[in-house]
């Protein structure tokens, strides 16, 4: 089927690909229609930019909100239940189509599709750079162009046929919405649940924000929406500290001051999770600028400084004794690679295999008869001792042929090593203390 102009809707091209084999669905407010998309390029190529089906989860929106892409409803509710269709949709249509495309990146990535804290609105995407994380997305959003959306009709459910959740209600039921999901989060922190009061806050932060992307940024009506957004996702922030995801508070309420730098919580809760992180200069940044904006902070800013001082004492002396640990090993393991190799021999006593000992002499004696021991100063002295021992009486004892002289010295010698050393008061005092009475500084 060639390509044909869409009946009284400017800028969009329509060819079926494959037809329905249903009757044309009926589409009213609030109905729920699920589809698969295929984003490509218009060259030649036709580059494909994103595909629900190789992501592996359709898309669903409901009729009426306007939710994600608008010429979306426009392209649904012209095709029936398993139709499929391409659609080339000129530059007025696809100018929003980074930001949408960026959420439905971070979805497959399993992280949150908000960027809360990078404000757009309406056409303001088109003219407003900034990166969106994405090099061919920044790409589409510095020069718009005309896109080719490949649409898959999988489901039609009318209003009464499904439940609703927050992103299917219209901006009147948004609105009303967020204080309740805000007393619900509230009241959940309290309880220490925090990972289900964060779901609260971003539930209510997802209809505030879907509210005010429709509003002019900076206008009276957009900062009431902003500050009101700002107010959950610091709450959030509260709750990631108590689960411990540090760097997830410094990147969000980095979002909040870089928007708005006189917001002190943002300050404080940044400041919390850098005292964490062991970010000590960053800590103390950010609770001094507590300080500047709310004075009357002074004295939980002096305490919370006390408490960064402590942390980074106790974090220091750690550090220096597992440095010092492993110096100690690494010195050891170099004395040890240092020293000789050697050979270990093991070899059974004579008695526990039944070799008979040996004459320890008699290798000697045999030597000797054969002419090959030789004189030595040892054996001189040892024939010596030997003529001496026969010519001495019988009642001669080895102590009495000691002089007397020698004697004196030798009981002075024993006196001297086996005495116990003196030790003067001054000394004791200068005895190392235990480790029981060493603290830190």
């Amino acid at each position: 089927m060639e390509d044909s102009m869409m009946l009284g809707v400017e800028g969009i091209r329509k060819t079926i690909l494959h037809g329905g084999t249903d009757k044309m669905p009926r589409f009213i407010t609030g109905t729920k229609v699920t589809f698969h998309f295929r984003t490509q390029l218009c060259n030649d190529e036709h580059t494909v930019k994103d595909d629900s089906k190789k992501v592996g989860t359709p898309m669903e929106v409901v009729i009426g909100n306007m939710f994600k892409l608008d010429v979306w409803e426009i392209l649904l509710t012209s095709m029936r239940i398993g139709e499929v269709a391409k659609f080339w949709c000129d530059v007025m249509h696809t100018g929003l189509y980074p930001i949408v495309a960026k959420s439905l990146r971070r979805i497959a990535d399993g992280k949150d599709p908000v960027d809360w804290h990078i404000h757009t609105c309406g056409m303001a995407n088109m003219f407003a750079y900034h990166s969106l994380g994405y090099e061919d997305l920044d790409e589409l959003q510095k020069e718009p162009q005309p896109l080719y959306l490949v649409m898959e009709l999988l489901k039609v459910q009318q209003p009464s046929e499904y439940d609703r959740e927050s992103w299917a209600l219209n901006d009147e039921e948004r609105l009303k919405a967020v204080p309740v999901l805000h007393g619900q989060g509230n009241k959940l922190f309290k309880q220490g649940r925090f990972e289900d009061a964060t779901m609260k806050y971003k539930e209510a932060i997802v209809c505030i924000k879907n509210v005010q992307s429709k509003e002019k940024a900076w206008e009276a009506p957009w900062l009431k929406l902003e500050k009101m957004a700002n107010t959950l996702t610091l709450n959030y922030c509260q709750c990631l500290l108590r689960m411990e995801e540090y760097y997830e508070v410094i990147e969000q309420t980095s979002d909040i001051i870089n928007q708005h730098p006189g917001t002190m919580k943002a300050f404080y809760l940044r400041g919390k999770a850098h005292m964490e992180v062991w970010n000590e200069a960053e800590a103390r940044a950010d609770f001094t600028r507590v300080l500047d904006l709310d004075p009357g902070m002074k004295k939980t800013v002096k305490k919370e400084l006390s408490v960064l001082k402590m942390r980074m004492d106790l974090k220091n002396e750690e550090d220096r004794l597992t440095y010092k640990g492993m110096f100690t090993k690494l010195s050891e393991a170099q004395e040890t690679q240092e020293l000789p190799d050697q050979e270990i021999l093991e070899q059974p006593f004579p008695e526990q295999d039944g070799t008979p000992l040996e004459e320890p002499y008699e290798e000697q004696t045999n030597l000797e008869q054969a002419g090959l021991l030789q004189t030595t100063p040892a054996k001189m002295l040892l024939e010596t001792s030997e003529q001496m021992d026969s010519a001495r009486p019988a009642d001669m004892t080895p102590e009495n042929v000691i002089p007397e002289e020698t004697n004196m010295i030798l009981e002075q010698s024993t006196s001297e090593q086996t005495s116990p050393e003196k030790i003067s008061p001054e000394q004791a005092a200068q005895e190392p203390m235990s480790s029981e009475q060493m603290t830190l500084n």
